[in-house]
């Protein structure tokens, strides 16, 4: 499932950048040609498709962490453990949000998969949000990790999937920085389970 939600992104990306190409005014660089005109491509400088679809993709998934992450630091009596690290997620995430939303304006490219993902790359579902947000301690506690777990392991096969195969440099060094950081909280969610 995760392979066929890669694909469709790929493809849906690569059509994004074709499109762009091509819509861009005659005459005008396009976004990534370089100066004085030249060859020119209809992707980023020193980024592929695989690198844009990352970024486009990871924006929203950062962005539902966060909800997820709200929702129990906006909670009473949350065991403060489980808070702490929600807030260490929301702290750590909403900084790089702003960071790829940099690459994207830089890029020229639309920050257009915000929202939604069709709840591939371990996204929750509207059901799931739902019952996390009506949950209360201790039935908060266990279900934000065990949604958390799945959400980071699903943040871990994308960014796994651009170090494999991306271009730009710090595109790659986020998601090494995301498998690192994500693969510990993961670790610390496993165990606050076990005494939960």
């Amino acid at each position: 499932m995760r392979t066929r939600t890669f694909l469709i992104a790929t493809a849906a990306v690569t059509v994004i950048l074709v499109l762009a190409g091509c819509s861009t005014p005659a005459g005008a660089p396009r976004p990534g040609s370089p100066p004085g005109g030249g060859s020119s491509t209809s992707e980023p400088v020193d980024a592929n498709a695989v690198d844009t679809m990352f970024v486009m993709m990871m924006i929203p998934h950062h962005e539902q962490a966060i909800e997820m992450s709200d929702i129990v630091i906006e909670k009473d009596g949350v065991d403060t453990r489980v808070l702490d690290l929600a807030r260490q997620i929301k702290d750590a995430q909403a900084p790089e949000i702003e960071l790829m939303r940099g690459w994207l304006e830089g890029w020229g490219m639309p920050d257009m998969m915000s929202g939604g993902m069709n709840h591939g790359g371990g996204m929750m579902s509207e059901d799931d949000m739902e019952s996390l947000n009506s949950a209360n301690s201790p039935e908060l506690e266990r279900l934000f990790l065990e949604q958390m777990i799945t959400h980071h392991e699903g943040a871990i096969d994308m960014a796994q999937g651009v170090i494999n195969n991306g271009q730009n440099a710090d595109v790659i060094a986020l998601a090494e920085r995301i498998v690192a950081a994500q693969a510990d909280e993961i670790a610390v969610m496993q165990e606050l389970l076990t005494t939960i």
